[in-house]
């Protein structure tokens, strides 16, 4: 047996040295076959530079591990070795997989609710501003950024970026059948940063704003950085896969089909089946994420009150990574009131989907959030961070829409539930009395107000249900009884919101 461990969910990593002649991204194929018993898991290998090549893998079992390499290359072919997985650390919760079908989790159960943010192009940045962004992050209540492996060429993000993504050759320009070992070890190491606070890696292979060629690769060069990506990374259990952001801007250079066959690549590569996600542009371009190889639904769309409505046409975890941003520049996607973005996203999360966070105040130096990372000027992500934690004190399995598809008043408030427990998100209404899906059992309730801006949580004062006048819809009579056992007295300002919780 071998001294080396490793937790469950960690990064094993073996190493070899073989030919560096021509070159060995083209020339020579690599792989490992893990084992535990009866089980055997295929993982590829990949060329890191100065004659080296590695393997990694993620364990989900606890015990001994062995492998063995395979490859045409006779310096490659046939090593062996073995570790010991040994019990995850308390941290470590493993990879975040789909859950109750609308919803996601951790390996080991504790349930994920997805509060992101977006950082494009902040590995690309100077060093000391990378080291402020994790500073940031780590007062900051994100579980999951969203970030570029190529750098940006877009408003506000112009500079040059720390490393070429592929090897120079002699003629000053990239080769893009050689990837940089020396950008993927800082990628990956920036990967591993964020793991060690607890953020999810949400990574985006493709994007249109480009200047270096990496918008116009072959469709075989692509089809190789998608398979070097999975067999490089796989093996970090934060890691999900964005395929794209706004993939519709790509399509005169990379068509529908080829979109396909990149997720095909990482199924084929990519052993522990990570979360795999395509972004859109335009509001109308959203992907056919009903495809079994989509495990959920990444769009960018400011109507937020249709959360519900794609969760019905999609039948998967709806995450708005762009309902607009934070901010005060030019472009409209990106000065929303502080306000604003917190409501999008008590919006989404009360009607069964999560929300992205992006900042954009326009700076001198145009030393932007979304853009570069650094530091959070704004006041959304506290508010955000104040919702995440009232949520996971509560929610078990997942918040599901109070009522059916555009039912009254529903399609005005936003209502969701997990079992016995309620909130109620009034947003830009301000009524001084509700009861409309609070509980119709009796009163045995504990219900709080929470006023979504002052961060504030405060007891509500039950009071008898309002009767409303019968009122005539055609062959409906509504109104006339009470539509729950009790009612609440309100504030009568906007953005308020109702806890319900059963007392036990």
């Amino acid at each position: 047996m071998s001294n080396a461990t490793v937790e469950k969910w960690g990064v094993f990593e073996a190493a070899f040295n073989g030919p560096s002649g021509g070159n060995p991204n083209l020339d020579v194929a690599f792989d490992a076959v893990f084992s535990q018993n009866s089980r055997e898991i295929r993982v590829p290998g990949f060329y890191d530079g100065d004659g080296v090549y590695r393997v990694r893998f993620m364990p989900n079992n606890e015990g001994e591990w062995s492998f063995r390499t395979r490859s045409k290359t006779a310096e490659l072919n046939g090593k062996t070795g073995s570790f010991v997985a040994t019990k995850p650390s308390e941290r470590n919760h493993g990879p975040v997989h789909v859950h109750n079908k609308f919803h996601f989790a951790y390996a080991d159960g504790k349930p994920f609710l997805s509060f992101g943010t977006t950082c494009y192009a902040w590995t690309h940045q100077p060093l000391e501003m990378q080291a402020q962004t994790l500073e940031t992050l780590k007062k900051a209540r994100f579980n999951k950024i969203r970030m570029g492996v190529f750098p940006k060429d877009y408003p506000y993000n112009v500079n040059e970026p720390l490393y070429a993504c592929f090897e120079k050759g002699a003629d000053g320009k990239e080769d893009f059948d050689r990837p940089n070992p020396v950008l993927f070890r800082h990628f990956e190491k920036q990967v591993a940063a964020l793991c060690d606070l607890g953020i999810e890696a949400d990574i985006i292979m493709f994007h249109p704003y480009d200047r270096w060629g990496y918008a116009d690769m072959s469709a075989e060069q692509d089809f190789r950085y998608v398979a070097y990506l999975a067999a490089r990374l796989a093996a970090y259990r934060n890691v999900w896969w964005a395929l794209a952001n706004e993939y519709d801007f790509l399509l005169d250079t990379k068509p529908l089909q080829q979109w396909d066959r990149y997720f095909h690549i990482l199924e084929e590569n990519d052993p522990y089946g990570h979360l795999k996600s395509i972004h859109n542009g335009e509001p109308t371009m959203n992907f056919d994420h009903r495809k079994p190889w989509v495990t959920h639904t990444c769009i960018q769309n400011w109507d937020v009150k249709r959360t519900q409505e794609w969760r019905e046409a999609y039948g998967k975890p709806i995450v708005n990574d762009e309902p607009e941003y934070e901010g005060n520049i030019i472009q409209s996607w990106g000065n929303l009131t502080a306000q604003e973005l917190v409501h999008r996203f008590w919006i989404t999360v009360t009607r069964g989907g999560y929300a992205g966070h992006g900042e954009t105040y326009s700076h001198p130096q145009d030393l932007i959030w979304w853009a570069k990372g650094g530091e959070l000027r704004g006041e959304a992500w506290k508010r955000i961070g104040f919702l995440r934690d009232l949520l996971e004190q509560d929610v078990v399995n997942g918040l599901e829409p109070m009522a059916s598809f555009g039912e009254w008043p529903w399609t005005r408030v936003s209502g969701a539930r997990d079992g016995e427990l309620r909130y109620i998100y009034l947003g830009e209404h301000q009524p001084v009395v509700w009861s409309t899906g609070l509980p119709k059992d009796g009163t045995n309730y504990d219900v709080d107000i929470i006023d979504t801006w002052e961060m504030t949580i405060t007891p509500a004062k039950k009071v008898e249900a309002p009767i409303p006048h019968p009122t005539r819809h055609g062959a409906i009579v509504r109104g006339g009884k009470a539509d729950a056992a009790f009612g609440v007295a309100l504030p009568g300002r906007p953005y308020q919101a109702l806890r319900i919780r059963k007392k036990h």
